[in-house]
């Protein structure tokens, strides 16, 4: 099985210790986005809504360097800092999925970092 690292600067740039996403056996796995600018770094937006919008919108410019695309997720891992964000996160989510949306779980931030909301990883077909 080939492994190809997929990268693009039109999404947030990951730390060191992982890829933006890994396509391999005809799928492509894509690290947990933040909702950073891919220009600064600097994580975009204050509302859960912003935040939502931002990740979708890096996850987007990767799946798509990677040759696949939003409407190909089959799992999507949503991870908030706040439980409280939940219904805000899925407003914005109902958006960009208005029908046939991928499974998703969630999960609780295991670490704080000032300012971010939200993370979401994501499988999709390649």
């Amino acid at each position: 099985m080939t492994r190809q690292i997929v990268f693009t600067p039109k999404a947030a740039k990951p730390p060191p210790m992982y890829s933006q996403a890994v396509k391999a056996a005809g799928l492509v796995f894509v690290s947990g986005t933040a909702p950073a600018d891919p220009a600064t770094g600097a994580i975009k937006g204050t509302s859960i809504q912003e935040q939502t919008h931002q990740c979708l919108t890096n996850m987007q410019a990767i799946l798509e360097e990677a040759g696949s695309s939003l409407d190909k997720l089959v799992s999507v891992t949503v991870v908030l800092a706040d439980e409280d964000d939940f219904a805000g996160m899925n407003e914005e989510w109902l958006k960009w999925f208005p029908s046939n949306p991928p499974a998703r779980q969630g999960a609780k931030l295991p670490a704080r970092i000032p300012g971010l909301k939200v993370s979401i990883a994501g499988i999709a077909e390649a």
